[in-house]
């Protein structure tokens, strides 16, 4: 059976980090990868995590399976985080699963909407995240997509975005960044957020938000207005988010896939559809990072201490946009790269074109995926003059 098997190419991001790790250059950088990284390159363990793991170490008594839907006291925590206090959860409309990580969620919503209507169109940005395609076409969904990014531009095609979407048909999906736009790092202001879910009510297509940096663009509350516009104007909505950014959790692979339906009734019928969709998948979600989560956010202490945790990701990632335009200018740079602060989370396309992209690799050992897309988590301190002179010399 295998014989029949051919190579396929590596993932183009994890292919990046591949060739990274073997590169010897001691000035060498990562701008691929979508992971936070401190000022010295780490990955740091949240202070407000290890006090919720060692919590957990003290009082956990079993290591049996937790039901399909995934912990009751999470799925309300994570819902109340990204929608607030809004009236869908009052009128007891909305149905929370825990999954494994924010990939996890926007696969169960591909398979339930596919479930929904079986051949079923999802529209994507033009750009996106790369993983989006392959998730929904996994799920048995059409992929199409709606301009977003003006690449000339260097901004959001608003005019585009809002024409494209018009001649959506009713009873398709929509898939919207909630904040911190990946890969283009460019937000719909709050303007925009209200004529889109008022287009979506009038043209009856379902919004599909993918919530993956709560909290890593303007702050918790800001990142989630778009999302809370929406489900004001529409009676069904799907909500997939991740604690992997704002809680650090990338190994834990815990996330969230939420559905608004018209009524009470209507969400315990998305229920019953959505736990034979987890059951045929992984069964069963995993517990530790959902415990994690829920013990922070139930500890007013823990809480107020993720916030600040939180705030100082946010601060650092938004003071190396800064200093990364600063350093160009003082390399010499002429093009304008201010564009660069005025988007939000870890992602910003630089605009150079595919041979610089490949001289920054051969020769600077700085690794960027063809796109020009780079992390800016990545930056830091102590590499931003290495790879402003860096960019200044293959422009």
């Amino acid at each position: 059976m295998f014989s029949e098997l051919r190579q396929r190419p590596a993932d183009p991001i994890l292919g990046l980090s591949v060739k990274f790790k073997a590169d010897a250059n001691p000035d060498k950088i990562d701008l691929g990868a979508g992971i936070y990284k401190d000022e010295q390159g780490n990955t740091p363990v949240l202070a407000c995590v290890k006090a919720a793991e060692q919590f957990r170490v003290d009082l956990e008594t079993t290591k049996t399976y937790i039901n399909s839907a995934g912990s009751a006291l999470f799925n309300e925590k994570i819902t109340a985080l990204n929608l607030g206090e809004h009236r869908v959860i009052d009128e007891n409309r909305i149905r929370t699963i825990s999954t494994p990580g924010g990939t996890g969620a926007l696969r169960i919503a591909g398979e339930f909407i596919k479930a929904c209507k079986p051949g079923a169109t999802i529209w994507v940005s033009n750009p996106t995240w790369a993983n989006h395609d392959g998730v929904f076409t996994a799920a048995g969904l059409t992929v199409k997509s709606y301009p977003y990014y003006d690449y000339e531009n260097k901004c959001l095609n608003f005019d585009g975005m809002l024409e494209a979407l018009k001649q959506v048909p009713a009873d398709d999906a929509v898939l919207i960044h909630a904040c911190c736009h990946n890969p283009s790092g460019m937000d719909l202001n709050h303007a925009q957020w209200q004529q889109i879910a008022e287009l979506a009510k009038e043209k009856g297509f379902l919004p599909v938000v993918d919530m993956a940096y709560q909290g890593f663009g303007e702050g918790l509350e800001e990142d989630a207005r778009g999302l809370r516009l929406l489900a004001d104007a529409v009676d069904e909505l799907i909500i997939c988010s991740s604690c992997s950014k704002n809680f650090g959790l990338y190994r834990e692979r815990i996330g969230a896939c939420s559905v608004i339906g018209k009524s009470a009734a209507a969400a315990d019928i998305i229920s019953s559809v959505l736990m034979p969709t987890v059951r045929v998948n992984y069964s069963m979600p995993p517990a530790h990072g959902a415990a994690i989560v829920e013990t922070i956010l139930s500890s007013d202490e823990l809480t107020a201490q993720w916030h600040v945790e939180l705030q100082e990701m946010r601060d650092r990632i938004g003071g190396m946009r800064q200093l990364l335009v600063n350093k160009l200018v003082a390399h010499g740079v002429s093009r304008d790269f201010s564009f660069i602060t005025r988007q939000n989370g870890m992602f910003s396309f630089l605009g150079i074109d595919k041979d610089q992209v490949k001289r920054l690799q051969d020769e600077f050992s700085i690794y960027i995926v063809g796109s020009s897309r780079i992390s800016l988590a990545a930056v830091a301190p102590d590499n931003v003059d290495y790879l402003a002179g860096s960019i200044a010399k293959v422009l």
